[in-house]
């Protein structure tokens, strides 16, 4: 073990002032991190992108903009003091179709194109048409419970899979010549192949790809690699019998290959509960679990131990939410797997990768209280090395001066909360009373028609809305600029002969962010942007106190649309669960009472709409699944 002085960083030491500190000689705790955001501080891996694919820079002008952001990335790790650097993170669209490139599962369709490699790989992405022909993309799913996007691989018996110009070799080298030695990681073959689409039997495909993996890690051991991170996020949910048979066959034979690195089997979003003993039986140099989301973590830790001869990579810093860590609570926990694990062989990590919280803070203009209570991806580098100094002294752990403690933000419940009843949450007159009133007053056809409600978000849209915002045109030209769009989408949805009518949503800039901007309780960033998909990049609102409403947020431009017309304009509403799920949500309350807040801010805005003369209302739950427990055990 390596030894260094124990010295506290600047902002540790404003943090936890103690007038006994003193220097002293401490074993180096060694910090990991899973992922890093790729997309770039100011979006540019996007805009580069985007660039080549419209034909404005060339393929190798992408391929200098993106070594750029990879450097930068590392270079910023190295300074933070991350000990276990990931490479192979990197992007250019997707992780997991990264994987089915570099593994050869190029369907025929898009071999067929006879394009260059990088633009097969954008046409499984993106799909392309062009002299060569047309080809859709490859299908699109949502990683495990998070709002980003993977590509799902299709695999076919006819596939020729071999080893094909791996980025993850190339990047290694490309750090090396930095003078870092990093932690190549890449989806590992159990997640590959149960996310994948595939004709014929499963074994026939671990005989294919298997073989690869291994061939890849002596290849990246001949190149110095010391460490091979592979990411198995399938163990997490629920697996059968066979699926725990697939993994042993997976591993017994990769682990067994020769010159290979030592292996870190990487998970997260979840524990091991169905996996944890027999995954420990295996030749694993390292195992990540996730103690954030990993409810039953510390229990098997408890229950089961840790072999002597494993590091465990311990998921302590949350990867998926935007608040400062409560150094108390991980000191704490840190303490209950030190029980377990000698301290000496404990890497502290994220519990995922940080591909899914913003880039900094540096970039808000928001007031020190208010950034006090949040990280970013680049103060998670910092937490992190914090924690590792806290842990390795004792002297300091015990000291209370020294725990951070998360700000109470919240009363026990809002005031409209405190005050509902349980006949509140039973509607009158009963639904059929309800059908026969709702009849009478709309007086629609047998199969009245209608569509969902937004119509697109065309380029002269979003060049109002961005001259209205950077105050290049006023608020009555943007104003009668969106009543003239609502004018032209009530006329064409007339002549269709809808039924029941909308307005087209265009003042809204996502469904929402536009709600958020609007309701009292949200933190809207100017630059906490995350990857989504591919060069699609959100803004996740911030849940940062109680939500509540303070005036209405759409009646005037749908009373607007219904003075237009006879027929009956929908009130649109985004869901409450959806704006919680699509938001980074507070820690201090539970997700319950949070989306009761939003529901009862919602409420209002229906009774607002209802008082305006509008007689359907719609609510958009999008969400409405996305954050039910991976387990369908825990459902």
């Amino acid at each position: 073990m390596q030894t260094r002085l124990f010295a506290m960083p600047p902002r540790v030491v404003e943090a936890f002032f103690y007038p006994d500190f003193r220097m002293e000689a401490v074993k180096l705790i060694k910090t990991s991190l899973i992922g890093y955001p790729r997309i770039g501080k100011q979006r540019q891996l996007k805009f580069a992108v985007e660039g080549y694919l419209a034909g404005k820079i060339s393929s190798s002008q992408l391929e200098e903009k993106a070594k750029a952001l990879r450097q930068e990335h590392w270079q910023l790790q190295s300074q933070s003091g991350i000990d276990f650097i990931p490479s192979g993170d990197f992007s250019f669209y997707d992780q997991v179709l990264d994987t089915a490139f570099m593994l050869g599962a190029i369907p025929a369709a898009y071999r067929k194109l006879q394009l260059s490699p990088l633009d097969t790989y954008f046409a499984m992405a993106r799909g392309y048409q062009g002299p060569q022909g047309d080809q859709k993309s490859l299908p699109m799913k949502k990683w495990f419970n998070t709002n980003y996007h993977y590509l799902v691989p299709s695999l076919t018996e006819e596939m020729d899979f071999k080893l094909d110009s791996p980025q993850i070799v190339s990047q290694l080298k490309e750090a090396k010549a930095l003078g870092l030695n990093t932690k190549p990681s890449l989806i590992g073959p159990y997640t590959f192949l149960k996310l994948a689409k595939y004709k014929g039997k499963l074994a026939d495909y671990i005989r294919a790809i298997v073989p690869l993996y291994a061939q890849l890690a002596a290849q990246l051991g001949k190149l110095g690699a010391a460490w091979l991170q592979l990411d198995e996020p399938m163990l997490v949910k629920d697996l059968t019998p066979e699926d725990r048979a697939d993994f042993q066959v997976i591993y017994r034979e990769f682990l067994a290959a020769k010159d290979r690195p030592q292996i870190l089997l990487q998970t997260y979003f979840g524990d091991l509960r169905d996996i944890y003993q027999e995954l420990l039986d295996l030749e694993f140099d390292g195992v990540g679990i996730d103690f954030v989301e990993g409810e039953k973590s510390l229990e098997l830790l408890t229950k089961y131990g840790f072999p002597d001869d494993k590091y465990l990579f311990a998921g302590v810093i949350c990867g998926k939410n935007i608040w400062r860590s409560d150094y108390q609570k991980k000191l704490a926990l840190l303490g209950e797997i030190a029980k377990q694990v000698d301290q000496e062989r404990v890497v502290l990590s994220s519990s995922c990768s940080l591909l899914h919280v913003p880039y900094a803070l540096a970039a808000e203009s928001w007031d020190e209280t208010q950034k006090g209570q949040l990280a970013f991806a680049e103060e998670k580098l910092t937490e992190l090395g914090e924690l590792a100094q806290l842990w390795q002294c004792a002297d300091y752990r015990q000291e209370p001066a020294f725990i951070r403690n998360q700000s109470q933000l919240s009363k026990p419940a809002t005031e409209a909360q405190a005050q509902l009843e349980e006949t509140d949450f039973t509607r009158k007159p009963d639904f059929a009373r309800r059908l026969e009133i709702q009849k009478a007053a709309l007086k629609l056809p047998l199969l009245p028609t209608t569509t969902i409600g937004s119509f697109p978000q065309s380029a002269q849209v979003r060049k109002l809305r961005r001259a209205y915002k950077n105050g290049a045109i006023s608020s009555e030209r943007y104003e009668e600029e969106i009543r003239a769009l609502i004018r032209k989408v009530i006329e064409l949805q007339e002549q269709l002969g809808l039924d029941v009518l909308v307005h087209g949503e265009f003042e809204r800039n996502d469904m929402v962010e536009y709600f958020a901007e609007h309701l009292v309780g949200f933190l809207e960033s100017q630059n906490g942007w995350v990857q989504s998909y591919g060069t699609r990049c959100v803004k996740p609102p911030i849940i940062f106190q109680d939500v509540e409403w303070e005036k209405p947020i759409t009646v005037e431009y749908i009373s607007y649309a219904q003075s237009l017309t006879d027929k009956p304009v929908k009130g649109m509403l985004t869901g409450p669960v959806t704006i919680l799920n699509w938001s980074f949500a507070r820690e201090d309350l539970p997700p319950g009472q949070i989306a009761q807040q939003i529901a009862l801010a919602i409420q209002k805005e229906v009774m607002a709409l209802e008082a305006s003369g509008i007689k359907i209302i719609q609510i958009d739950e999008a969400a409405l699944r996305e954050k039910l427990p991976l387990r369908k055990a825990d459902w």
